[in-house]
This record gives structure tokens, sequence and C-alpha cells, in this order.
């Protein structure tokens, strides 16, 4: 049996992972030309109960608590008017709950656990019809299970639903600082080991430091058009003047959130967020699925690498299970999936309109530290009237 895998982000390559564990041969399919082609973006927060389980189901767990910053789970949390809401700091002997861990290293470390000739590089998947996947090289391949893998627009997806990622209203710019701790000082004390976020006025500005000395600044307008990008004034080719504008955009805030804006270099990245439909399904294939962001594109908010990878991992188990019957093992996988992924929805959705909120600082931090539960009347329920 050939299974095929297009596209070698994370749950992709857990996918072909736990299948190798269990002696499964499997080829990844990637457009991009090698692994080095383009960044891959900041750091990621792995979950204990999901995108470490996957590491863990993919024998992978103390090469990532090798790579793992648990410094990375410190979080600051601020309103505009620079108000400190939430500062914790985590300590040395804290539980790897969320530990942070740069995605480019975390590629690696699946890529370098995997037979050399798994990925296939430079093959942008087309189309798939008889058995056969066509490629924008004009090759073609031959599948017996194919799992679209392939992100936001997966093209395998089209092949069991008509469902397409909208545009949510918020769209966002990246940008960064190198070398921080030597270029800005001041500016590395005020940001502190994990994530800074000042939340407020339909717009919230997050940074976060990276295991290679940089600090990703993202900047998030809320409540915005999908073609915003095109009005606001962000000169993307000019990126002083980005700067400028985007400075701009932030009057009224506290001066040092605008002087970290200032601080960042010549990165001015437009980021449009979309999200598939929460719940979304299909009717089970005997010969396709999808994973990871192909399956259920949520918000940034923190659960789309765990759910990916989690994916990756349990349909590779439930295809180990189920090696002569792999329409089972399909169908098996996509039900806990769809449950597991639509609560994770929910979830992101929840969140997102937090931050779309006027008092988007003070719903954040009741969502970290809740209200401890009151504690029942001695009477109820003990015959008092």
């Amino acid at each position: 049996m050939t299974i095929t895998i297009v596209g070698a982000g994370l749950g992709g390559l857990a996918l072909a992972r736990v299948l190798h564990v269990h002696g499964i041969d499997a080829v990844v399919y990637e457009r991009e030309p090698s692994r080095d082609a383009r960044g891959q973006g900041g750091m990621l927060d792995l979950h204990s109960g999901t995108g470490q389980r996957a590491m863990r189901e993919a024998g992978l767990i103390d090469r990532f608590h090798a790579i793992a910053r648990r410094e990375g789970q410190d979080l600051r949390l601020l309103e505009p008017d620079g108000t400190l809401l939430l500062q914790e700091d985590t300590p040395d002997d804290a539980p790897l709950e969320r530990p942070e861990v740069d995605r480019a290293e975390l590629r690696d470390l699946l890529l370098d656990s995997l037979p050399e000739h798994t990925v296939r590089w430079g093959r942008a998947f087309v189309s798939a019809e008889d058995g056969l996947l066509h490629f924008a090289d004009g090759s073609s391949a031959p599948y017996d299970l194919l799992v679209g893998a392939d992100g936001a627009n997966s093209r395998v997806r089209a092949l069991l639903t008509d469902a397409r990622p909208a545009h949510t209203g918020h769209n966002a710019v990246e940008l960064g600082i190198p070398d921080i701790d030597r270029t800005h000082p001041d500016l590395a004390a005020m940001v502190g080991r994990g994530n800074y976020w000042v939340l407020g006025d339909g717009q919230s500005l997050s940074a976060q430091r990276n295991g290679d000395g940089r600090v990703r600044v993202y900047l998030s307008f809320y409540n915005t058009a999908e073609d915003w990008f095109a009005t606001s004034g962000i000169t993307f080719g000019d990126p002083a003047a980005a700067r400028a504008r985007l400075i701009d955009l932030f009057a009224g805030w506290d001066p040092r959130f605008t002087a970290l804006i200032a601080a960042c270099d010549d990165t001015v990245l437009p980021r449009s967020i979309s999200a598939l439909p929460v719940g979304l399904t299909w009717p089970s294939a005997p010969d396709v699925t999808l994973l990871g962001d192909a399956a259920h594109l949520m918000p940034p908010v923190g659960q789309g690498a765990n759910m990916a990878l989690l994916d990756g991992a349990l349909l590779g188990l439930a295809l180990a299970a189920h090696p002569d019957d792999v329409p089972a093992a399909v169908a098996e996988y996509e039900r806990e999936m769809f449950e597991r992924t639509s609560a994770a929805g929910r979830q992101s959705a929840y969140v997102q309109d937090i931050l779309t909120s006027p008092d988007a600082g003070r719903r954040m931090l009741a969502f970290f530290q809740p209200p401890a539960p009151t504690a029942p009347d001695p009477g109820v329920g003990a015959g008092r009237v």
C-alpha cells in the first residue's frame, strides 16, 4: 500500500514519523525545493496533552525537551496605557506544560528522524484522479491513501469538501528585532523571556522572544476588512515608511510600545488571517483524508500546530492498528479528529472574540485567571431549611 502525504509541515511529518516507528513506509511530497527554502516562522508552545503527546508517540519527546525553552512559558499582559495586568515568570523547576520551541528547529527534528528518501522536495501537487497524483512539473505518482497536510490553502481539501477559509476580520503585520539583548537591552528587559502581550482598542501588540535572540513583533488589527492592507497606508515596499505608519496607527499607546515598533528591522510582512468553519466535517472516503490546517484552519491563538501534530500522530496510530483495513482506520481517525478539533475551534473562536472586544485586556486576564469557585453553602443538602 502506498501512503502519500502532501505537505511537509509539522502534521504531515508527524504522520510520516509515527508510521516509520511502526514499520510503515510513506512518501511526503512538498512544493518547496528544500527544507531551507523559506523561513518557518517563530515560536510555538507545545501543550502537554496534544503537541507533546504527538512527540511521545513519535518517539521524540527527549529530543523535543532538548530544544524546548521552559522560560518561554513566561507571560506579561498589559493594556495600551502601560498598565500591567499579569506577569507570570516560570520557575526553573516548573513542569513543561507549554514550553516554547522554534518552529524551524521542531521541523528539522522531525525531518532528521525520517529516512532520507521520505520527503520529495520540489513537487507541487496539482490534482488527483484514478489513484494518481499530478504535479506542477508534469510528473505523477500513484497512491492508495492520500493525506492532505498541505495547509490553509489546501488543494487536497477540494476532493472531500467545498469548504474554503474565510477572512476573520483580523489583519496582522509581522516585524522583528534581531539580537535584542545586545542592540536594545532596555526593550529586551521589557519584553522578558517569553510572551509580551498588549491588548485593547481593537488592536494588539505582541512580542515573542525566539531562541536565536530575535524578538518577533506582531501588530494585529481586528474588525478590519479583507482588503484592509490596500487602504491602511502601510507601504510594505518601504520599511522605514511602513514603521512610521504603524507607529501612527498606535498613537495614544504608551511610548514604550511604539519604541518597540521603531526598533524593528526591515522585515515588515502582512498577514491576513482566515479560518475554516468551526466543526467542519465531510463524509469519510476510503482513500483521502486531511489533517492540520487543511482540515480545521483556526485563528492563530495556540491551537493550530498542536492539533496538526496530534492529527498526524493519531492517524499514524490508526493506520498501524488497522493495516489491512485502511478505510476503517481513516474513519476512526476522522471521528476522533472531528470531535477534538471542533472543541479546539470553539475555544479559538472564543479567544478571537476576546481579542476583538473593547475590554480585551481585562477579559483576557479573566481567561488566564478565572475566579476561584465559590465554596458551597454547608447547609445545602444537609436538611437546612
